[in-house]
């Protein structure tokens, strides 16, 4: 496509949006040669003041002001771009004619969304748009959902190379993290909570495993097989257990609910190559110490309460204490950031694998940042992405040559196959 722009950054005033331009401009050139990148929002202020502290090779990227409830503005950018980065949220008040502008001008389109309807909206309602246009609509770049989604990819990829059959029992834990959630995923969170409150149709799409899946009748009738009896019934009270393997104890994982359902759209966007059998989920890994399961029914807990909060919670309460969206911490508090997070699975033929997805950054802030930035580079100057467009993952839209670009980067992401 002949374009003004190879990308735009929609949202670039916004507090990840910030560390996003940050990135890009480490990867452009002083001397203009580099991506063609454009910064975008609804303030010339603060647009201004984001290229200022970019340093020169950024100072020649062009401001462009929009609102993200102006539809025709949005068209008119989306029309200047080979792809529209978008950090604007929560996505589903803010994100709808966005991805609509990009579908209808065959503009590539990332985002940060962990909203499970926000993409099924997308699915329903731009995604047949996009293929005809041949718009990759690309959600979920960032912490939710790139590890899971690529880290299951290369497992599967490797199983396949090995002539090992496609993946069954496949679980992510995650191993370490520190760092924290930016005010606009608490936002979306909560956003996401008020509608499945009112809304039992939203609330079926929300706790179906697979609620993404664009053909739902030929996924498993009553989604993820779960155990029976007693032991069924207090998983799902207090979902913690300990592997008798392993004797290694497990907690509920935040991220779960959205990161497990696109890594399921992924494997039914490519005709389930991931494997009929798939059966994944993601926990929080906490050891076999005796403070581990103490640990583990903590954290559960925890989450219990922090969702009935904000599904539930005063308004005025919750504007008081929970972080603002455009908010959140220093550079020295981010720079101690990490993530690393494990995926173990078993294939058809019995074979093990153990897959490490890791980054001395910050997964919520500096992580996704870099994330998102090399998607946005992927989708506008890479050769040899996937042949699809419409509405897609990170792995069915980039796959092989986002992992190497986040490799370049400094992330560990590799593949071994475990003995027998």
């Amino acid at each position: 496509m002949t374009r003004e722009f190879d990308i735009v950054l929609f949202g670039a005033t916004g507090f990840v949006g910030a560390i996003t331009a940050g990135h890009l401009s480490h990867q452009a050139r002083a001397d203009g040669t580099g991506p063609r990148i454009a910064l975008a929002g609804r303030s010339p202020a603060g647009l201004e003041a984001v290229r200022a502290g970019l340093g020169r090779a950024a100072a020649a990227w062009p401001l462009v002001t929009v609102d993200a409830e102006d539809p025709a503005g949005l068209r008119a950018l989306a029309a200047r771009t080979r792809v529209l980065v978008s950090t604007v949220g929560p996505y589903a008040v803010h994100g709808r004619d966005v991805v609509a502008a990009c579908a209808e001008t065959g503009t590539h389109y990332a985002d940060l969304t962990g909203e499970v309807l926000f993409v099924r909206w997308s699915l329903d309602h731009v995604a047949a748009r996009a293929a005809r246009t041949g718009a990759r609509i690309v959600h979920a770049c960032g912490f939710d959902s790139i590890p899971s989604d690529l880290g299951v990819l290369v497992t599967a990829q490797r199983a396949a190379a090995d002539g090992a059959g496609t993946l069954t029992d496949t679980v992510l834990a995650v191993r370490s993290l520190r760092g924290g959630l930016s005010g606009g995923t608490i936002a979306s969170g909560r956003a996401q909570a008020v509608t499945a409150r009112s809304d039992p149709a939203a609330r079926r799409t929300i706790e179906d495993p697979y609620g993404l899946s664009p053909r739902r009748g030929e996924e498993p009738a009553r989604g993820e097989r779960r155990a029976r009896g007693f032991a069924g019934t207090l998983h799902r009270l207090l979902p913690v257990r300990r592997d008798p393997a392993t004797g290694r104890w497990a907690g509920p994982f935040v991220m779960a609910p959205f990161n497990t359902r696109i890594v399921r759209l992924s494997n039914t966007l490519t005709d389930w190559s991931y494997g009929r059998d798939l059966r994944y989920r993601e926990v929080v890994d906490f050891g076999s110490g005796p403070a581990a399961p103490l640990l583990a029914t903590g954290l559960a807990v925890g989450l219990g309460v922090a969702l009935a909060g904000l599904s539930h919670g005063p308004d005025a309460v919750l504007d008081r204490v929970l972080p603002r969206p455009g908010s959140g911490p220093g550079a020295a508090r981010r720079a101690a950031g990490h993530f690393r997070m494990e995926i173990r699975a078993t294939t058809t033929t019995g074979a093990r694998y153990r897959t490490t997805f890791a980054a001395p950054l910050d997964p919520g802030y500096d992580g996704t940042a870099v994330m998102l930035g090399q998607s946005a580079l992927c989708l506008a100057l890479d050769a040899g992405l996937p042949d699809r467009a419409g509405v897609l993952t990170p792995a069915t839209a980039m796959g092989g040559p986002l992992v190497d670009r986040l490799r370049r980067c400094g992330f560990t992401i590799q593949v071994d196959r475990l003995a027998d």
